[in-house]
């Protein structure tokens, strides 16, 4: 039995929060297995504090701290001065309160390693277990993210790239591993520095909860899931009602739309009508995977690997995807997925909803490589084998 202490920028809940779903299942699959978790997490949501109980039965101890306001000061010292990119006080924290708390811990209890989730916000609290085996799993680069931002007409992240390079160059060093979720996040993080210890552990999915269908499809229905507050899901809505959608319907004028997820901005929910329905926030997405006849990701930006594509394939539901929108999932165009850039998406939809034989294929197998390699418990197994490791080291 190993007694872990779980340091995150956010609580396990709720799910339909990408980063927090891959700490309440984690925590889960441990727990069952014996480990002993103290949680100690920053939240940013005012119902945060509340739901406390959704998750209370995976840990022993849980204390959440309101996350404070980092300022553009607070970043210029740390990139300029060495010494004051890691806490060496509570006062120098981010978030003292947090300082506090992990230190009152580790005074008062025993453990067996330190689990950091999460980079700017929690990464800098190292020096207080580093007499611990200790690893940190920021998800994904966000140099990669702003990377790519850049290179897709995001001029807003030509200023923030070179901060953020930075800033990964120096925070995981310290940590016996760094743990991301795909190989373009690993390849990112190891161009930075090449030395650094990172391993790839891709996320999970709730195979249980995420059942194909026994029921037909609606026809002609597109759909699309994201959190219309990250910036890239945005720009994937926009290119589906503006420039997709109506190639479409000029091949298939039955052609709909639908747009799931919290968090649409005006804009998009204006645009509901005539065949594009902008439902905002769902208790559970998995009826909406379960009805329509193709999962279109049109992403052309962002980082990380795409909880949203996982969940379709679980679904048993076809996917027309960008490379970008399926990185790190071991997809084969053709197979578990159809691959198409933004330029050929439109004429690659139309040949995917006049071809039911196609669809059910890509549908069965993009099930199959979901249930061969992405359960949460087969993730679990691959987080115990890296503890074993970093404690046997």
């Amino acid at each position: 039995m190993k007694t872990i202490l779980l340091i995150s920028r956010c609580p396990p809940y709720p799910l339909h929060y990408g980063d927090r779903l891959i700490i309440w299942h984690l925590a889960r699959e441990l727990a069952e297995r014996g480990y002993v978790i103290d949680l100690l997490a920053l939240y940013d949501k005012a119902d945060d504090p509340g739901q406390i109980d959704e998750y209370r039965r995976f840990f022993r101890h849980i204390e959440l701290f309101a996350e404070p306001p980092r300022s553009s000061l607070a970043y210029l010292r740390r990139l300029l001065l060495p010494g004051a990119r890691f806490a060496k006080t509570a006062d120098a924290s981010f978030c003292p309160p947090l300082w506090r708390a992990i230190a009152s811990r580790l005074g008062s209890h025993r453990y067996d390693l330190a689990h950091v989730f999460g980079a700017v916000s929690v990464y800098e609290h190292q020096p207080l277990f580093a007499h611990l085996p200790s690893l940190i799993t920021p998800y994904e680069s966000y140099a990669l993210y702003l990377r790519s931002a850049l290179r897709e007409g995001q001029l807003s992240a030509r200023l923030r790239l070179p901060v953020a390079r930075r800033f990964e160059e120096f925070m995981f060093a310290p940590y016996d591993r760094a743990v991301v979720i795909s190989a373009a996040d690993q390849a990112m993080l190891h161009e930075l520095r090449a030395e650094l210890a990172v391993e790839l552990i891709p996320n999970g999915i709730e195979l249980k909860r995420f059942q194909p269908p026994t029921s037909p499809r609606e026809p002609n229905t597109l759909l699309f899931v994201g959190n219309y507050a990250y910036a890239p899901n945005q720009d994937a809505a926009r290119y589906l009602i503006e420039r997709l959608l109506p190639r479409v319907r000029r091949a298939i004028p039955a052609a709909r739309l639908q747009l799931v997820g919290s968090n649409p901005p005006a804009w998009l929910r204006a645009m509901a009508g005539q065949g594009i329905e902008v439902s905002g926030h769902v208790p559970d997405v998995a009826p909406y995977l379960a009805k329509a006849s193709l999962f279109v990701c049109p992403l052309r930006f962002g980082a990380g690997m795409k909880n949203k594509a996982l969940e379709a394939l679980a679904m048993g539901m076809p996917v027309l995807a960008t490379p970008l929108s399926v990185d790190g999932i071991d997809v084969v165009d053709g197979q578990s997925v159809a691959l198409a850039e933004r330029e050929t998406m439109a004429d690659r939809t139309v040949e995917l909803l006049h071809d039911a034989d196609l669809r059910a294929r890509l549908g069965r197998q993009g099930r199959a490589l979901v249930e061969a390699k992405y359960s949460w418990t087969q993730v679990a197994d691959m987080y115990e084998r890296l503890y074993a490791q970093i404690c046997a080291g």
